[in-house]
């Protein structure tokens, strides 16, 4: 198993930045497919970005296209999220995710096929 916890959240600006982090702990970090997603509130739980082992095969939502990036360090067990431009619609709990996938190049981008998540961080916007 592993154990993801966020931080990074808190209030901007309309057109600021955040960064995101998730540590995570357990098992070795490099075998699992990441991910980031979001919930607003009365909103279904939505997949923000994604990325596989090793980094690579990373998707993005097409809302967060240019101004989101995903990466993660597995020197250091982390999965980072640089928000730019942030926007109102942002406006959400943000959660990391972890998927066991069989191959280093997979990377699964719904939320049922993720199967650790952290508690959350709750990023706001203001406009």
């Amino acid at each position: 198993q592993v154990q993801l916890v966020e931080s990074g959240g808190g209030l901007v600006q309309a057109g600021g930045s955040l960064r995101l982090s998730c540590a995570a702990s357990g098992r070795t970090f490099s075998v699992y497919a990441m991910g980031w997603f979001r919930q607003a509130p009365g909103k279904e739980r939505e997949s923000v970005a994604a990325n596989n082992w090793i980094g690579g095969n990373i998707y993005y939502a097409d809302s967060v296209k240019g101004r989101f990036t995903i990466s993660r360090d597995n020197a250091k067990n982390t999965l980072y999220l640089q928000m730019n431009s942030l926007k109102p619609e942002d406006t959400a709990v943000y959660y990391c995710a972890a998927a066991e996938t069989s191959n280093y190049y997979d990377t699964p981008m719904s939320v049922e096929e993720y199967d650790y998540w952290g508690q959350g961080t709750q990023v706001t916007v203001s406009s």
